[in-house]
């Protein structure tokens, strides 16, 4: 039998290493389909409901592998559902592979049913490498070039296969005019600046007395290096969202989260900082970096479009973070004295009496804080967390301690609603002998969460560790918007656009045949917990949890809190709960700091 340009993909694809590619059928593939067939479904089909949840589910196999992730579409309306998970992969820097079907080369442009552009569709999300395949000849070198590019730009690329395309007969280039060969090898490769960037650099962070580092996933190859710099500088160092699982927080200078979602210890870090370092990360939120003029500032990042452009960096360093800092690190001198370093470490210090404080308050009925400082304690040392956007990553940025081993990920850049349950499934399909557990909002877990249960539990066999725990923080409420109008504009929370209603989530788990457990008073929260993390497969824990308990940061200026104060006095719905949990969170900061 032949050998169909179909089939010629996914073997391609099996030459690649690729062992799982994510996605929901339609007639825009069938010739794909059926080559699955042919193929004894090498490499494995995983079949989402949504092609929105498979680019999802490619991403996070992404990010927690470390290899491209694949995604398929029919045409059309599958191809335009692939959209947000894309610009997911494009914002947060992950390899992904698209590959979607198109109308049949006779029908392009005659107005056909779901005919869509979709070299145009996809030209900005997967603008590195878009290309639509019109004659077998082309394969295999579009094929590699797309591989190829996401790897090295860590982005996002397209290929589009007309169905009639899909069914010839395949044929390799020819050595011909014209004709394109291709190969498959991609060696590897490490970038370092030059020897008088590291020099000029080194100058700068030898000058500081108080130094801060920002790491961000860029870093995430360089953990030993990072501690190793971190030590002879006497610095604290503060992450991005994208980089908590760099270092553990276990260390005494690690200040936690920066920004909007961040810590006090990191706040402090950078405003009375007078030299920073920042490896491997995009952090985009100027305003929570040194005053402009009041610290020198280094750079490392391989991506030399990237640099530059969220402080003023007198040195901007090309190159992987590993190796930069091994060349870097000798340069450093060791001679500093330890009151900056004990300064830091004791403001850290504090702050974790802060939020245990905070997480003990009572509130109406579940302290949002509380379920996630009591799953700290839970975590298997070898977990995969993953957060949705919304109120949900504040506890998640704040309570969880990243020790080694663990990884955790949410979406960073486009903070789309969404991501959480995808993203654990496909880590499950990374590590399949790892538990993983979802931090997600009743809002987002409303919006597609419920459905990818049913993949979770389509799937819960082919996984050596069958775990993968859902916390659905069930507060009826669009919580993070809500706290952004009082926060931002002074408005109260619009009843109509916030609201929720109350869905039975646990009740949802338990149809399918998972574990599923409502949680409803602050005494359950810990057996709710282990509940899931002993549960012989997928488990939804649904907490009801308080929407007045502000996720706002501790260190709100006094404009936000006028803000919020002023969506009281216009009427707000939870005027009374918010006051009450607002000052309550709040004056835990105040308290006096436990001597050890």
């Amino acid at each position: 039998m032949s050998v169909k340009v179909s089939d010629h993909i996914l073997q391609r694809l099996r030459e690649w290493g690729v062992d799982h590619v994510f996605g929901y059928p339609g007639d825009g593939i069938n010739g794909l389909l059926a080559a699955w067939g042919r193929a004894d479904n090498q490499p494995r089909f995983v079949q989402s409901r949504h092609e929105e949840m498979s680019a999802f589910e490619a991403v996070g196999y992404a990010k927690f592998s470390g290899r491209l992730g694949v995604c398929v579409a029919t045409s059309g309306p599958g191809a335009i559902h692939l959209l947000n998970g894309l610009y997911d992969a494009k914002l947060d820097h992950v390899p992904v592979l698209a590959i979607v079907g198109q109308t049949h080369r006779t029908a392009m442009g005659g107005s056909y049913q779901q005919e869509v552009d979709l070299h145009t569709l996809f030209k900005d999300v997967a603008s590195d490498f878009v290309e639509t395949v019109t004659v077998p000849e082309q394969l295999p070198n579009v094929i590699d070039r797309a591989i190829r590019t996401a790897y090295a730009r860590r982005s996002p690329t397209a290929l589009i296969i007309p169905g009639d395309v899909q069914e010839l007969d395949y044929s390799p280039p020819t050595h011909d005019f014209k004709m394109v060969p291709s190969s498959l090898d991609r060696s590897s490769w490490t970038a370092v600046p030059s020897e008088e960037s590291l020099r000029r650099a080194a100058e700068i962070l030898n000058s500081g007395d108080k130094v801060a580092i920002l790491v961000g996933q860029g870093a995430a190859g360089a953990r030993a290096e990072v501690e190793q710099i971190a030590g002879r500088l006497k610095a604290g160092v503060a992450k991005a969202l994208l980089g908590k699982d760099v270092l553990s927080d276990e260390l005494p200078y690690v200040t936690g989260s920066i920004g909007l979602l961040g810590t006090r210890p990191s706040y402090e870090l950078m405003r009375d900082c007078d030299t920073l370092l920042t490896i491997g990360s995009s952090f985009p939120y100027s305003q929570f970096l040194p005053d402009f003029g009041k610290a020198r500032a280094v750079q490392i990042d391989i991506d030399p479009h990237m640099v530059g452009m969220r402080y003023p960096y007198e040195v901007n360093l090309i190159g992987d973070a590993k190796a930069t800092l091994q060349q870097l690190i000798p340069l450093i001198g060791e001679d500093r004295g330890p009151e900056w370093y004990d300064t830091i470490c004791d403001n850290v210090s504090r702050w974790r009496e802060v939020m245990e404080r905070r997480a003990q308050q009572s509130a109406d009925p579940i302290n949002p804080e509380y379920v996630a400082h009591a799953l700290d304690a839970l975590l298997p040392q070898n977990a995969i967390v993953t957060s949705d956007s919304g109120s949900a990553a504040n506890w998640y940025a704040r309570h969880l301690t990243m020790r080694p081993g663990m990884r955790a990920s949410l979406s960073g850049t486009l903070a789309t609603m969404g991501p959480g349950v995808p993203y654990a499934i496909g880590a499950k399909f990374a590590h399949p002998d790892r538990p993983a557990i979802a931090l997600v909002g009743d809002g987002a877990m409303q919006m597609n969460g419920l459905a990818e249960m049913i993949t979770a539990a389509k799937y819960r066999d082919l996984w050596e560790d069958p775990r993968l725990v859902v916390a659905v923080f069930n507060n009826r409420d669009l919580n993070q918007v809500t706290w952004e109008m009082r926060a931002m504009s002074g408005a109260p929370s619009f009843l109509p656009s916030q609201e929720l209603p109350d869905v039975q989530y646990a009740a949802f788990a338990r149809s399918l045949g998972l574990t599923g457990v409502r949680v409803e008073k602050p005494e359950d929260v810990e057996a709710g917990w282990r509940a899931g993390l002993e549960a012989d497969g997928p488990a939804v824990i649904e907490f009801l949890t308080d929407p007045a308990v502000p996720p706002i940061p501790p260190h709100a200026t006094w404009e936000q809190m006028e803000a919020t104060a002023a969506s009281v006095l216009k009427g707000d719905a939870d005027r009374a709960g918010m006051v009450r949990q607002g000052l309550k969170a709040k004056v835990q900061e105040f308290l006096p700091h436990r001597e050890k």
